[in-house]
């Protein structure tokens, strides 16, 4: 399989940090048994990234989030 970069992952989510979220949330799932989305021999880090990068997973910040965190920075 060709190598995954992570401008392959961003230029599916907004920012790197939220990459490192999304993509270590979705490993963690791997590991408790999800079913990955693409086919991968590697570790679950890694398909979390192909998945990510195939536009399989997404992000998406709920908005009650985003207005909770602007609520408690006043």
């Amino acid at each position: 399989m060709a190598r995954i970069t992570v401008e392959d992952c961003l230029a599916r989510v907004p920012n790197r940090f939220s990459l490192v979220v999304l993509s270590s949330q979705r490993a963690k799932e791997l590991l408790k048994g999800a079913k990955p989305f693409v086919d991968s021999d590697n570790r679950a880090i890694v398909t979390a990234l192909r998945e990510i990068a195939a536009g399989k997973i997404t992000y998406e910040e709920s908005k009650a989030i985003v207005k909770k965190r602007h609520k408690s920075n006043d």
